[in-house]
């Protein structure tokens, strides 16, 4: 007699952590879905590592030298040279 109650308190207490693992909120439903939100999160990182390094290396740019001051000029602002002269060539559609 003493054997079944030990064999079915035991039982209980097996059926219910399968519950808490399989079932409830905090089991492995969450854990698959903290997982992908992981990996989500660390494939936006990479990106955004990426996009500092090419931005750090353009501040390096134009901290440095002056061909990329003189680049964004003529690119962003239309500039050019005293001894440069300046075409504007416009096509008809």
């Amino acid at each position: 007699m003493r054997f079944w109650l030990v064999f079915g308190l035991l039982l209980v207490l097996f059926l219910l952590l399968q519950h808490t693992l399989w079932i409830s909120k905090d089991g492995l439903k969450e854990l698959w879905r903290l997982s992908q939100a992981i990996e989500q999160q660390e494939q936006e990182n990479y990106i955004l590592v990426e996009r500092n390094q090419v931005l750090s290396a353009e501040v390096l740019d134009l901290k440095s030298g002056l061909d990329a001051l003189e680049e964004r000029a003529r690119n962003e602002l239309g500039m050019i040279k005293k001894s440069e002269t300046f075409f504007q060539v416009i096509e008809e559609k």
